[in-house]
């Protein structure tokens, strides 16, 4: 297939980015890229430090297939050294190391997960263990001359510590260094990341010119705000949205965002074209598309990407059915128990993973966040020692159906 022409893709590569460095490399690159039919090498560093991949994770990776789908090739490097070290990035402390074990754990499901987005045919998929775990004292020596500790010392989170006189370990003013040291291992000319990692991208370009390489492009993406409205996605904050999350979960979390928020969503977590973002965001904007329904088209794009369109169908009827219609949903995980146990409330509410904890489902209770077959409970004593079946429900969206079997002592 041939290549669109350099004017169209950086239409396209440009949409939505938050910072491009510079857009005249940019040019310049694709031109010549054009000419010669040569791919540009689009790099992208992720550090396996969590097991899953959040809607925030994913707004780089769509646009990384957007550079695949125009002909591009992608480069995509599992940190599996430099996540044994952990990214400072906006950390006010040191961050815990973790073994090489955790990390190769998490890796193999980072790798499950990023190609629900790339093509998996068109993408070389590398370590970093390659090249760093190879690198004698005396190289590992030449690189730290490249850069001052004054230079470190200009990220912000970095700064702040020192100024704080919290504690920095050596080893974390080398992991800039080695996250740009890939890309002169991969001869990088674009690397992608969010606005946070503007720093480590400059890094790249830094080392790059240093060991006689042409400096790749940085292209930074806006950071996704989490379903709080508040702070960007994290897994931490419990604001996230898995790209593995079960659809009728993936509907649900994107139908509790606030109206405000919306548009952010549409332009960075969908794969819709701009002027069908455009046209819906102006609707509900102008008042010719109900807010609600806008939030629905978007709960479907979102759960369509990542289980397909049947699915997101089927999660769009199941929320009907619990908030338009006020049932409870047709499909649920059930649980079976015997009475011998004479389970009680909060133990069932702990069993089937409704509540996290035994002192979390004990809050609901107080609050009157928990029903029983559709009634508000709040009896934080209740157990059950005969058989029965029952419809769990924690908040508006977590269901869930035990059968208590046999007799109780």
């Amino acid at each position: 297939m041939e290549m669109p022409t350099v004017e169209e893709q950086l239409k396209l590569i440009e949409e939505n980015c938050a910072e491009i460095i510079t857009g005249e490399e940019l040019q310049d690159k694709l031109q010549r890229s054009f000419a010669e039919k040569r791919p540009l090498r689009c790099k992208l560093g992720i550090d396996p430090s969590a097991p899953d991949i959040h809607l925030g994770h994913a707004v780089v990776l769509h646009k990384m297939r957007t550079l695949q789908e125009l002909g591009h090739q992608l480069v995509i490097i599992l940190g599996d050294f430099t996540g044994q070290i952990g990214d400072p990035t906006d950390r006010s402390e040191t961050r815990p190391q973790l073994t090489r074990e955790e990390v190769l754990a998490n890796a193999r499901t980072y790798q499950e997960q990023i190609f629900k987005i790339i093509d998996r045919e068109k993408t070389e998929l590398l370590f970093n263990s390659q090249w760093l775990a190879a690198l004698n004292f005396s190289e590992v020596i030449k690189l730290a001359a490249t850069c001052t500790v004054a230079r470190i010392l200009e990220r912000e989170d970095f700064a702040n510590r020192y100024r704080g006189n919290l504690p920095i370990g050596i080893h974390e003013f080398f992991y800039p260094l080695m996250q740009g040291y890939d890309s002169i291992a991969v001869k990088a000319d674009i690397e992608f990341g969010a606005t946070e990692q503007k720093f480590n991208l400059l890094m790249g370009r830094h080392l790059q010119k240093e060991f006689g390489q042409e400096p790749q492009v940085a292209l930074t993406m806006p950071i996704l705000v989490g379903t709080d409205g508040v702070q960007k996605m994290s897994k931490s904050l419990g604001n996230y949205i898995g790209i593995s999350d079960p659809p009728e979960e993936i509907y649900g979390k994107v139908m509790s965002i606030s109206d405000e928020i919306m548009a952010d969503y549409y332009h960075l977590a969908t794969r819709l074209s701009s002027e069908e973002v455009k046209r819906i965001i102006d609707g509900y904007q102008g008042g010719k598309i109900h807010p609600r329904d806008a939030k629905m088209r978007l709960a479907r794009e979102i759960v369509s990407l990542y289980h397909g369109a049947a699915a997101a169908a089927r999660a769009e009827e199941g929320f009907k059915q619990v908030f338009q219609r006020g049932k409870m949903p047709s499909e649920m995980e059930v649980f079976e128990i015997s009475a011998a146990a004479s389970p009680d409330l909060v133990s069932l509410l702990v069993r089937t993973a409704l509540t996290s904890s035994k002192s979390e489902a004990r809050r609901l209770i107080r609050q009157g966040g928990i029903r029983v077959n559709g009634e508000q409970v709040k009896d934080m004593d209740l157990r059950w020692q005969d058989p029965a079946e029952l419809v769990l429900q924690v908040g508006k969206r977590k269901f869930a159906r035990v059968i208590i079997t046999g007799k109780g002592g």
